[in-house]
């Protein structure tokens, strides 16, 4: 029995038609990378798992793909790690014994904490009773007891859980380009001129629920600069989003700019640093709940009335970019990291207003809190023209220390990137693909036989070293058969050479939207191409 095809969820084929349109993005971005001075490199398409680990919190952790290292690796597991796992059961087996058969809570608490200096667990198992709080009540003290022992043992499980993974895996798929980029800088540090303008265009994978508009995999187009901390470079970026999207003709999408040092300079002047992440998700939230849902929301996260109610004036801003500034910058008077912030902003918008952009539009959006763990200046999205209901298409933003995970310290950067798949969404919507984009034949000769298909190859040959995409139908068929092919590639040109022509050595080209037919000498080739 024939096995059904089928390829894996959240990845997907692509037509001739959609390679050519994605490909027509691809080249217009590639083409404004390089004229704004950025050098392309490439990464693997798998890096050492301890690469990307840990880099994207616990849950782009759990998004990885992971690769099995190859041939037997269950027999080659180290014995040092099998030991390990056995001395953690045998440790846990005996603390497990211990408080059952201790009754008198207080001594359980003293002597299990004499008890296990010697393990090698002891500073897990130390913390544990240590944070617990034991009622002498015995109802209490076995309630107590039990919770300490369901997490002690999901300690233990999650440890060996690691364990293993590191021992069956070494290597994980590519989860974006930032990390290997990273690791690249770092690796070829005394290679690279600085500052080091770099562009990326390769496909990356996540682990993710595949649903309308996610895959688990899909492509990425960054372009990041390092080693510098000039906000000439924020200038350039966003000079760069419009030259891109007005050659794709999406004029009028917005570029929206905030800066992580005014949202932590908010945060400070209202008393609430240590709700930084809570007050910014919140205040995300209100262009799609509203100024009454927004501040719900920040009292439901620990933020008193009295910091809420110095928030409300963000929910006001309006006027020119300046004007926006000008009232963050007396809001944040009395914070020096959110001065800076305002300070930098208004340095990269004027001097945007003063050069002028192409068709795009610059936008301050205090609101925009996109990585906030990651980012630590000017932050960037791209929201599509007007009328358009699609999530950003674009984004970025400045990090102080992108190599520092990997040893390299203050090497400044900023970067942005391109959100290819949904840019052709928005294209195809709009209907903003050139109507003759389809088109990778040109002319097509049919084929009447053996002695006319020979005259037509040598034809097709001639007009392919002029550049013309020109191809013989392969095999004698009906005429029809053959017309309808060429109607289906969407060919403008069909060439008949037929036993008349051979004997005139001429060929006859019929244009397909309009039924028209010409002649021309064979030996006039040049004249049909200068028609086209």
């Amino acid at each position: 029995m024939a096995q059904k095809p089928s390829i894996p969820k959240g990845t997907r084929d692509f037509t001739p038609s959609e390679v050519i349109k994605r490909n027509y993005i691809f080249d217009i971005v590639k083409k404004h990378f390089q004229t704004f001075g950025f050098q392309p490199i490439e990464t693997p398409s798998f890096e050492n798992s301890d690469t990307l680990m840990g880099k994207y919190g616990d849950e782009g952790d759990r998004l990885i793909f992971k690769i099995l290292n190859s041939g037997p690796f269950l027999r080659n597991i180290d014995k040092s790690f099998v030991k390990k796992i056995q001395c953690q059961e045998s440790e846990i087996s005996e603390f497990i014994n211990f408080l059952k058969n201790e009754e008198d809570p207080k001594m359980l608490k003293e002597d299990a904490i004499i008890d296990i200096q010697k393990s090698e667990l002891k500073s897990e198992i130390y913390n544990l009773l240590k944070e617990s709080d034991y009622n002498l009540n015995s109802d209490h003290f076995i309630i107590g007891r039990n919770q300490i022992l369901t997490k002690f043992q999901q300690k233990i499980l999650a440890n060996s859980s690691k364990l293993v993974s590191a021992s069956i895996s070494e290597k994980a798929l590519r989860y974006d380009l930032t990390v290997p980029f990273a690791r690249y800088v770092v690796m070829h540090q005394n290679e690279i001129d600085f500052p080091f303008k770099r562009y990326q265009i390769q496909p990356v994978w996540r682990a993710d629920r595949p649903q309308k508009g996610r895959f688990r995999e899909f492509y990425q187009c960054d372009a990041d600069v390092v080693g510098s901390d000039s906000l000439l470079q924020e200038i350039e970026l966003v000079q760069l989003y419009d030259a891109v999207f007005t050659e794709l003709k999406l004029e009028g999408v917005n570029i929206k700019l905030n800066n992580r040092k005014i949202l932590s300079g908010i945060a400070e002047v209202i008393g609430a640093q240590h709700l930084l992440i809570d007050f910014t998700v919140a205040l995300d939230k209100l262009d799609k709940i509203g100024e009454e849902g927004v501040k719900k929301e920040m009292a439901e996260r620990g933020l008193t009335p009295e910091a809420i109610a110095k928030v409300e004036p963000l929910f006001s801003l309006s006027g020119s970019n300046l004007d926006q500034l000008q009232a963050l910058k007396e809001l944040l008077k009395d914070s020096e990291t959110g001065s800076k912030g305002v300070e930098e902003l208004t340095f990269i918008v004027s001097t945007i207003e003063e050069m002028g952009l192409q068709s795009a539009n610059l936008s301050i959006d205090v609101t925009l809190a996109r990585g906030l763990n990651y980012y630590t200046g000017a932050i960037f999205e791209v929201a599509a023209p007007k009328g358009v209901k699609m999530g950003s298409i674009g984004g970025g933003g400045r990090y102080d220390d992108l190599t520092g995970i990997f040893g390299l310290k203050d090497v400044s950067g900023v970067g942005i990137s391109f959100g290819l798949d949904r840019i052709y969404l928005v294209l195809e919507e709009l209907g903003f693909f050139p109507e003759s984009i389809d088109r990778s034949l040109q002319v097509l000769c049919l084929n009447f036989g053996d002695k006319e298909a020979l005259v037509a190859l040598k034809l097709v040959s001639a007009l392919r070293k002029k550049g013309v995409k020109a191809d013989v139908y392969p095999s004698k068929a009906k005429i029809q058969k053959q017309f309808k092919y060429a109607n289906n590639r969407n060919v403008p040109y069909v060439i008949l050479i037929g036993e008349k022509e051979l004997e005139e050595n001429s060929f006859v080209v019929k244009r397909m939207e309009s039924g028209d037919q010409q002649t021309y000498a064979l030996d006039a080739v040049g004249d049909f191409v200068a028609d086209l």
